[in-house]
């Protein structure tokens, strides 16, 4: 019984032990994610790389270690963040909050003009400009 117990406990720690490593690494975005600084105001309100922008229905913020938040938890930091926006709308759809691992990585566009003449490697999460 009390082996039982040791592997369990040792199973529970190991996993504990994993999960903050795991939070510093790169997430997989999409090819259309930009990255931006976003400031949260009054819900859907906020600002985008100074900009005025609204948040969609339904849109998902992602804090740094992709656990979802409130956007009201986050409201008048600013922060660094990946994005995409609806098409049909231009309202902020998914916002992913960087962490240091992913903010090491400089080069990303900041525009749908950058992303189109860059190249995106997924496996990688890089980008190279043409």
């Amino acid at each position: 019984m009390y082996r039982c117990a040791s592997i369990a406990t040792l199973a529970v720690a190991a996993c504990l032990a994993w999960a903050p490593a795991h939070a510093q690494t790169h997430r997989p975005f999409p090819p259309q994610a930009l990255r931006g600084e976003l400031q949260l105001l009054q819900f859907p309100e906020a600002t985008l790389n100074g900009q005025p922008v609204r948040l969609a229905p339904g849109a998902r913020l992602r804090g740094d270690t992709n656990l979802l938040l409130q956007p009201a938890s986050a409201m008048g930091q600013k922060l660094m963040v990946h994005y995409t926006v609806e098409q049909r709308t231009g309202l902020l759809q998914d916002i992913w909050v960087l962490n240091p691992v992913e903010l090491a990585n400089k080069t990303w566009p900041r525009s749908a003009e950058e992303a189109a003449r860059w190249s995106f490697e997924p496996g990688t999460q890089t980008w190279t400009k043409r």
